[in-house]
């Protein structure tokens, strides 16, 4: 029960109380009053009845006519004169009833006046005894009145007291509102903070919350911080901080099989000329020196740029997987210019033959050691044509490239043409066999007879071309339209760039209020890049559609775990973890205990972690031991 309600039951039972005692008392009080004066009214009005029929003639007729007019006069209960044998001479009586109060008030509280009695007598005779009695409706109607007007207003006080002590509540509880929203934040995995109120006993109980709170943040900073370390000492490279050889090929072997990224892509191979002699001539120190240098600038290469990365193959060999660039000499030219005006100068005088860059094309579905040896060729052309030189070999491209007119027109009827269609993959729990939901990926049908294209095939460009609002908002359509239709759940993929734009937000949200029975089956899911790049308009969607019903996660987790103590006051559901820690699991001792450890983190927040690119049930135990809670990838959805 509400304060607010236990306010009004008590002001109700006070009030109660006051009104009964205040009652027994003014009635009592009043009764007595009015008693005394019926009393004295009687008296009054017998002696001057008895006065006036003495000095009258004792004519029975006249001595009841004067009676008679006494009593329609002085509305009397009776008049009655008796003679001195006891022998009634007159007699009149009231023979009406009692209409002033209610019956059960008149039981309750009787008048009892002594009629008012003298003496009539006749010259120096006695004639006989006047007896009278007032009528007493009218003190009845004055005490019941009277009551009336006392419950009134209680009545009264008691609502302006309810009303006003209501006031005082809220205002008083209001912290603790603030308190109990606080807590449902937190039961829903928001970790808010909230002013301190006035009130001294309610300043402590918010203190304390907000001290809770401040402790699961700080612990999951710290713990994402080890985490961090842990990731960075099993994946990077210790000199150079680029990744290592073991996940950057994983990361390689994820473009080349996944459909995320383009059909067609760029690979970078850089080669430091001779790294044991230069090891030699510069010494150890400066050497790591050198190194790290070449790592931050083919490091920062990647900004702005999903899905690109750098990573030290081996020795003084170094790659740039870039997803985004199409043409080869267009990626190796960027390097070498990167590495040219940012890194060389530093070093030209020591080293005057320090590096070579050379650029290949790859293709979606193509095998990885032929994409190196396709590299190594290139280099070896690198090096032939002199000191610090690059080469690319643009072999590969399949598809003629279509002007951006001929892309805006593709993309725009294809949404309004019903070219876009859905394809679903299995997202299954620990064992394998149940399905916690099903991934829908989008495809689009160019024409008629050839394969559908996949998202890495159109999607950069929708970007590009300002598209992915309308298309991610088909998507969803189509995922309802299932939802309708089928059973299960159904994640869908909402592109980072359609995040950020208010319309889409406000459009889909729209869309979803009209369709709320399918919203507890409905999940959307963002790449982690997209989140931190728009992470505040990314934080308004996944509480609106938290409200709405909706589940929400975050794909490709795992990339920027520095920043995921951000993550604390999202409120996420479930989390992807990125292909490259998952592939290859069982030869990777290392990502094995930064996923344990992020896999313990996230389930203290009540999220729930999916392994990605996974290529064999025969992983799945380990992964569970691990801590995840379902996955999904080629192995799982044949």
């Amino acid at each position: 029960m509400s304060l607010t309600k236990q306010l009004w039951i008590a002001i109700a039972l006070v009030m109660t109380l006051a009104f009964g005692c205040s009652m027994v008392v003014s009635v009592l009080s009043a009764r007595h009053y009015l008693q005394q004066q019926l009393q004295v009214k009687n008296i009054d009005n017998a002696n001057s009845l008895a006065l006036s029929l003495s000095q009258l003639d004792k004519d029975p007729v006249t001595v009841e006519l004067q009676v008679a007019a006494q009593f329609d006069a002085g509305h009397y209960r009776f008049i009655r004169i008796v003679s001195p044998t006891g022998a009634t001479l007159v007699e009149k009586t009231f023979k009406g009833e009692q209409t002033a109060a209610p019956s059960w008030f008149v039981n309750l509280i009787p008048i009892r006046a002594e009629p008012g009695r003298a003496q009539i007598n006749d010259g120096w005779s006695q004639y006989g005894t006047l007896s009278l009695a007032s009528h007493d409706q009218y003190v009845y109607k004055s005490l019941w009145e009277g009551t009336l007007e006392l419950l009134m207003w209680f009545v009264f006080g008691s609502v302006v007291t309810g009303l006003a002590g209501t006031q005082v509540i809220r205002y008083i509880t209001r912290p603790l509102e603030d308190v109990v929203s606080q807590a449902e934040a937190i039961a829903q995995r928001h970790f808010l903070t909230i002013e301190e109120p006035s009130t001294p006993e309610l300043r402590s109980v918010v203190r304390a919350m907000n001290d809770m709170v401040a402790r699961i943040k700080a612990m999951l900073t710290e713990e994402a911080a080890r985490l961090e370390t842990l990731r960075r000492k099993v994946n990077r490279d210790a000199v150079t901080g680029l990744s290592s050889r073991e996940y950057f090929l994983s990361h390689l072997n994820e473009i080349l099989t996944g459909e995320h990224f383009a059909k067609t892509g760029s690979f970078v191979l850089v080669r430091i000329a001779d790294l044991n002699t230069l090891n030699v001539q510069l010494g150890h120190a400066r050497t790591d020196d050198l190194l790290k240098g070449l790592g931050s600038v083919l490091y920062d290469s990647g900004n702005d740029r999903p899905g690109q990365r750098a990573g030290r193959i081996k020795g003084g060999e170094f790659a740039v997987v870039c997803p985004t660039q199409a043409s080869a000499s267009d990626a190796a030219t960027d390097i070498h210019q990167r590495l040219t005006t940012g890194w060389l100068p530093y070093w030209i005088g020591d080293a005057p033959d320090l590096f070579h860059v050379a650029g290949v094309r790859y293709q979606r579905g193509q095998d990885m050691s032929d994409l190196l040896r396709r590299a190594d060729e290139a280099m070896a052309r690198a090096q032939a044509q002199g000191p610090n030189n690059w080469y690319a070999n643009e072999e590969g491209h399949e598809h003629a490239v279509l002007p951006t007119d001929q892309w805006r027109t593709l993309l725009t009827e294809a949404v309004s043409g019903g070219r876009l269609s859905l394809v679903f993959y299995p997202v299954v729990g620990g064992d394998g066999v149940v399905a916690l939901h099903d991934e829908g990926v989008i495809r689009l049908q160019t024409d008629d007879a050839g394969p559908p294209w996949q998202a890495g095939d159109f999607m950069p460009m929708a970007a590009h071309l300002n598209l992915t609002v309308p298309i991610d908002l088909k998507v969803v359509r189509l995922a309802i339209e299932h939802l309708r239709t089928g059973s299960g759940d159904i994640a869908v993929n909402l592109s980072a760039d359609t995040i950020a734009d208010f319309q889409f937000r406000n459009d889909l949200t729209q869309m979803l209020m009209t369709y709320p029975d399918v919203c507890q089956r409905l999940l959307f899911e963002v790449p982690e890049y997209g989140v931190f790049r728009h992470f505040e308009a990314f934080r308004d969607l996944a509480h609106t559609l938290k409200q709405l019903g909706c589940r929400v996660g975050i794909e490709y987790f795992g990339q920027r775990f520095a920043e995921g103590n951000k993550l604390a006051d999202l409120g996420l559901d479930y989390i992807k973890i990125h292909p490259s820690y998952v592939r290859g699991i069982a030869n990777t001792p290392g990502n094995q205990e930064f996923l344990q450890g992020l896999c313990n983190m996230a389930h203290t927040l009540g999220i729930t972690v999916i392994a990605t690119g996974v290529e064999s049930r025969t992983d799945l135990p380990l992964l569970t031991q691990l801590g995840f809670d379902g996955a999904t990838g080629p192995g799982l959805s044949a």
